[in-house]
């Protein structure tokens, strides 16, 4: 981790970004800013993955017969706001 003082920041700022390093930005010796790279995401999201094997109904839309065999079949889970079944 690097300290530089403001005026050095400013005139700099291109190559402390391009440093890629976490820069301690200092006004008379007190640190008052931390400049950091933005780490890139660890892996990329598969649009609709996160939900395989399961979809939401909203209540109103569902039909009471297909909420009861849902039920009976324990593939459902109830909220008010809608239905999560698996």
């Amino acid at each position: 981790m690097r300290k530089v003082n403001i005026h050095e920041a400013k005139t700099q700022l291109s190559r402390l970004i391009a440093s890629g390093e976490e820069i301690v930005i200092a006004r008379y010796g007190e640190p008052v800013a931390r400049l950091v790279p933005i780490k890139a995401p660890t892996s990329r999201r598969t649009p609709g993955s996160e939900g395989i094997g399961t979809f939401f109904v909203p209540i109103r839309l569902a039909c009471p017969r297909d909420v009861a065999i849902l039920r009976l079949r324990g593939g459902i889970a109830g909220t008010p706001a809608a239905l999560v079944v698996m």
